[in-house]
């Protein structure tokens, strides 16, 4: 951003009277932007001297201004489908999803391929999802797919099975029932194909306008053959780029065998070959890999990936200068990678294997040994908090499937943490919706109190943690230099808010000198977004009304 007036000179903007969340000053009311970078954070008598040469004074009027928040893993055109068209979510019976159903056939051009998401039948009557006959008759005998919440299975109607050859011999494959594995990954390849360009579009533009809303600047796109197509993830690549609005840094889940792997993910735009690289399924479709049966299954799960193929991948990748990655939720996918890791590092060198940062999508079901692993590997968490807020507890859903004992061992934030294992938090949208705060509430009252760590904790892995999982330290706060990326807020009082095992303590002494957040409390209303900026350039602005 330059100003006309001196062709050349970047464009200064000055934000002063409100509270400004810096590490490079805990009482900070101002801050100065030149162009596209951060240029200085201080106080009011420092601004004064700054607000003659500004080209433009942006009176906050006590608002807080922040870090931007980066969402880690998000899938932009699926969230942007459930935004503009069928969502499920919430649903409380069959009955109720079925005439959600009806309702949006009905304003659907005859013919047309339906999509939807966020069914989720563990909460309904007997846990049953509507029968395939059920489903043709409310979507009119048309090509139908629903995923369910975790998106690792979905129905399908008879018209959209009968567009995929072969479907009933796939692994997964269920006459009347939810489809997983091959079968799904096949139909919701038909599902996508009966995509036209312009609805694609449409659905990214709705996710990238409403993470812009929300204060998120960045998103990490966890795309891959299993999950979208080549031509939906350089679309989106090509126009966030092209377009105003949040970043977006795309990951590809193929494995890679070596060089020419590798540089056919980077042709694609890819900053690694990883995110939905699937080592195994959902928990809540009983296809996460455990070690031990399922408590309401007899079963253990699907493993995809075992040790010796993440070795392989870990190390073609490593000797490219290629980030890898993984999604492993249970314990036992989470055994393959970092034994998988581990057998690289051995090959390509520990300090090569540590530099890249090689990431794990989810990471849930860990052990003292896995955390151990992750900081010794130099492994980033990727983790969705909100995930224990919808499906934690004595009486959730993850109970369900593990028993309440070995539930309250998932998602050990707090001892990730300790170990000095480095998160990045996200959503996982559509599965979660887009809800930065939300996270950071979500992580800061755990479901399991052993588990909680301090909200200052949390918002440092949902704006600099997001950046660190790229290989940036130099951005995700609000310093001399970092990049222009940062949200303004209505807000109440700011406070440093704890976890403790007994109670949660917050402090407003200015002697502490910790920059302040919001009280996310259970129950009180969350920061509404006023501004955001990425790269110096306005994304969203409602700062004026």
């Amino acid at each position: 951003m330059t100003d006309s007036s001196t062709p050349g000179r970047a464009r200064t903007v000055l934000l002063r009277r409100g509270e400004v969340h810096s590490p490079a000053d805990p009482f900070a009311t101002a801050m100065a932007v030149e162009g596209d970078r951060v240029a200085w954070v201080g106080s009011e008598g420092a601004a004064d001297s700054l607000a003659a040469t500004a080209d433009e004074v942006v009176d906050l009027d006590g608002a807080l201004v922040t870090p931007a928040f980066t969402d880690a893993h998000v899938h932009t055109t699926a969230t942007g489908l459930a935004l503009t068209g069928l969502d499920l979510t919430g649903s409380a019976t069959p009955a109720e999803a079925l005439e959600r159903i009806r309702a949006y056939a009905a304003g659907r051009p005859a013919g047309a391929a339906l999509l939807g998401h966020g069914w989720d039948a563990s909460g309904w009557p007997g846990g049953r999802p509507p029968t395939r006959a059920e489903l043709d008759e409310a979507a009119g005998h048309r090509p139908l797919y629903l995923s369910r919440v975790d998106a690792h299975s979905a129905l399908a109607t008879t018209a959209l099975l009968d567009l995929v050859p072969g479907v009933t011999a796939l692994t997964g494959y269920r006459a009347d029932g939810p489809l997983t594995g091959d079968a799904h990954h096949a139909v919701r390849h038909a599902a996508d194909d009966a995509l036209t360009d312009a609805q694609r579009a449409d659905a990214q533009r709705a996710t990238l306008r409403r993470a812009a809303a929300l204060g998120i600047g960045t998103l990490h796109e966890c795309a891959g053959p299993d999950i979208s197509s080549e031509d939906d993830f350089t679309a989106l690549l090509a126009l966030a780029a092209a377009e105003p609005g949040p970043r977006v840094v795309g990951y590809w889940g193929e494995l890679v065998t070596g060089a020419k792997d590798a540089a056919r993910v980077r042709d694609l735009g890819a900053a690694g070959a990883g995110g939905d690289l699937f080592a195994d399924g959902s928990l809540g479709s009983h296809t996460a890999h455990l070690h031990a049966t399922y408590h309401d299954a007899d079963h253990t799960g699907t493993a995809h990936l075992d040790a010796r193929t993440i070795a392989a991948h870990v190390a073609a990748c490593t000797e490219a200068g290629l980030q890898a990655g993984f999604h492993a939720i249970g314990d036992a996918a989470l055994t393959s990678v970092t034994e998988g890791v581990r057998a690289a590092a051995e090959q390509v060198g520990l300090t090569r294997v540590r530099a890249l940062r090689h990431r794990v999508e989810h990471a849930m079901l860990l052990t003292g040994e896995h955390i151990a692993a992750f900081a010794e590997l130099a492994l980033t968490a990727s983790v969705q908090p909100a995930f224990d807020a919808a499906w934690g507890g004595e009486e959730g859903m993850y109970a369900q499937r593990l028993g309440a004992e070995r539930a309250r061992t998932l998602n050990p934030y707090a001892a990730l943490l300790r170990a000095g294992v480095p998160l990045a938090l996200g959503s996982d949208a559509p599965v979660t919706p887009l809800d930065p705060w939300g996270t950071l509430r979500a992580a800061a009252f755990h479901r399991t109190p052993e588990h909680r760590v301090s909200v200052r904790a949390a918002f440092a892995a949902h704006t600099r943690g997001g950046w660190r999982a790229i290989g940036r330290d130099d951005a995700g706060a609000l310093v001399p230099g970092a990049p222009a990326d940062y949200a303004v807020w209505r807000t109440g009082e700011l406070i440093v808010q704890t976890p403790d095992d007994r109670i949660a303590r917050w402090s407003t002494d200015p002697r502490a000198a910790t920059p302040g957040l919001p009280d996310l409390t259970p129950g009180t209303p969350v920061p509404e977004c006023l501004r955001t900026v990425v790269g110096g350039q306005i994304v969203y602005d409602r700062l004026n009304e």
